[in-house]
């Protein structure tokens, strides 16, 4: 794959602070006002694109042109527009920015040799996204700006190829293929240019492609957490445990969400035990012991701390954490010596249940940023424990640790020990109901949206 040289952009402050924010919380307010007080005006609050097309076109026209759901500046539910593209336009991630600048395509542009066309039939929605539509998603803010087509799995059939691409290798695509995959932004589309290294043929075991979509992005995200624990790759060593660690307890936040299910599927696939989940409600207890836990503590009913203490007391090799403020410092508390808190997401620094932000849940927020924990180096060095943070959508140039990780997911597919998380199933046109449910907390599972 050509290199794209992404960098970020020079950063520049305003007052202190990233004027990006400040434009960010300016619109999402105005979005407020204008949802709450007059929404017969919310049409004006959204842009449209030169690549959209302004004619009405007849389903047979309609049938070969790239519909996708864009957002064309920060703010609530209305800015999910589902628009048309012009011919010969379609989706890309950011990393495919030697064919043009995301997220489209310019009309009928050359498909490089790596890159392969799909006919994207289902994508999955993910908390970020929503993040991503306020304007507070930072690779999305550096790398794409505005309008932005957010999303990050695909799962569809190979519509054509690049021309290097070789027809007698069994290892290359080919035009007809059932694929999956990940894309840098560009999925909320039905025709999507992605780099074929990010790509896999369906496994057998998938029965659909809204459950091919539900697991690139979630399934790659806890392997690379795992990795970071010290868990993957896996050395063999003949007659030897895999985890020389006395301690091999783990807990997962949110262990019936999208990552959290594949946490506790592959921490029982590496042998660590037990393996706690932790859930926010009552309903999601069955399906988190479906999964594997060991241990399920719904904190809803019972003090999360406590139950973490006794089912392992003493402390944990590993802490799984996207919650934030609301759990941080009491996760790197329960570490055991050795221990890792691996971090990769704040979910409770942002508001849950709100479609648009309003003035107060700015506050709110500023308030959380202000009494986040602040780890301090000889602690980590005296106590033995370690924090590591992660987020996937920087890894444009990564490719070669993710591509042999998305390899290790599908072999664990085909072997029957990776299954299916329990999958939601929207129509594209639904998608500020499907932001709605995965804002509120209490979705199970994959939220998946389907293009045809």
């Amino acid at each position: 794959m050509p290199t794209t040289n992404i960098k970020p952009p020079h950063k520049w402050t305003l007052l202190g602070q990233d004027p990006e924010i400040i434009l960010a919380a300016i619109a999402n307010i105005i979005s407020w006002i204008v949802s709450t007080f007059c929404p017969s005006l919310l049409p004006f609050l959204l842009p449209s694109s030169p690549e959209e097309e302004e004619e009405p076109l007849s389903p047979s026209s309609l049938a070969t042109r790239t519909q996708c759901i864009s957002i064309g500046r920060p703010g609530g539910l209305e800015q999910l527009r589902l628009v048309t593209l012009r011919e010969g336009i379609c989706t890309i991630g950011y990393n495919v920015r030697h064919v043009s600048s995301p997220p489209y395509t310019s009309p009928n542009a050359t498909l490089p040799d790596d890159c392969v066309t799909i006919r994207n039939e289902a994508f999955s929605v993910n908390y970020a996204d929503c993040t991503i539509r306020w304007g507070l998603y930072e690779s999305a803010k550096q790398f794409v700006g505005w309008p932005i087509v957010p999303g990050f799995d695909v799962a569809g059939i190979v519509e054509s190829v690049g021309e290097s691409n070789n027809s007698n290798n069994d290892n290359d695509l080919k035009v007809g293929d059932r694929v999956f995959g990940c894309t840098l932004f560009g999925a909320y589309s039905n025709r999507v240019i992605v780099p074929k290294i990010q790509l896999r043929r369906i496994p057998d075991g998938i029965e659909s492609f809204a459950q091919a979509a539900a697991f690139p992005a979630v399934s790659l995200t806890a392997l690379y957490a795992l990795h970071l624990a010290g868990y993957f790759p896996i050395f063999s060593i003949e007659g030897g445990s895999r985890i020389k660690f006395q301690n091999k307890a783990i807990l997962v936040h949110s262990a019936a969400g999208g990552v959290g299910s594949f946490l506790v599927q592959m921490s029982k696939i590496l042998g660590l035990g037990p393996v706690v989940g932790v859930v926010g409600s009552s309903s999601k207890v069955e399906e988190a012991t479906a999964l594997g836990c060991d241990v399920v503590i719904d904190k809803s009913t019972s003090d999360l701390w406590t139950e973490a203490e006794k089912a392992s007391p003493t402390g944990y090799a590993t802490i799984m954490d996207a919650n934030g403020v609301s759990t941080l410092q009491q996760s790197y508390d329960h570490l055991a010596p050795s221990g890792r808190l691996v971090v990769f997401g704040f979910h409770s620094n942002l508001p849950m249940g709100s479609a648009t932000l309003s003035p107060l849940e700015w506050i709110r927020m500023t308030k959380k940023v202000a009494i986040m924990p602040k780890f301090d180096a000889m602690d980590l060095t005296v106590s033995n424990k370690s924090i590591l943070g992660f987020n996937l959508s920087f890894f444009a140039e990564e490719r070669d640790i993710l591509s042999d990780m998305f390899d290790q997911v599908v072999e664990w597919i085909e072997e029957k020990k990776l299954l299916c998380p329990r999958v939601i199933e929207m129509e594209m046109k639904n998608v500020g109901e499907a932001h709605t449910l995965i804002q509120s907390g209490k979705s199970i599972g994959k939220i998946v949206l389907t293009t045809s």
